[in-house]
């Protein structure tokens, strides 16, 4: 996966939000966690109680999401810098030699 299709899947917490209060408690499908969505839909909310934690961790949870995305982005960008310092590397190598 590359950079560009990582920062896609950022997620907002407001958007989160959003999809928990008017979209049916679907704030799990929105992070792509569909498992735990489904099972947030068979329980209705784990009867309420569950819906009730969630309202106030959602934020939470979208920071993680988001974190786990940033990890990735950071992998990536360092392979990047890596690969670009052995090309200048290489360059500087081959030039010196003619």
């Amino acid at each position: 996966m590359n950079k560009h299709q990582l920062q896609s899947q950022i997620k907002s917490t407001g958007t989160a939000y959003l999809f928990f209060l008017f979209i049916f408690g679907s704030h799990y499908a929105y992070l792509g966690k569909w498992g735990t969505q489904f099972l947030f839909w068979l329980t209705a909310g784990g009867l309420g109680i569950w819906a009730l934690i969630d309202l106030f961790t959602i934020s939470g949870k979208v920071e993680r999401h988001n974190a786990e995305i940033f990890q990735q982005i950071d992998k990536i960008e360092k392979r990047e810098r890596e690969d670009d310092q052995a090309r200048q590397l290489a360059f500087i190598t081959a030039a010196k030699g003619n």
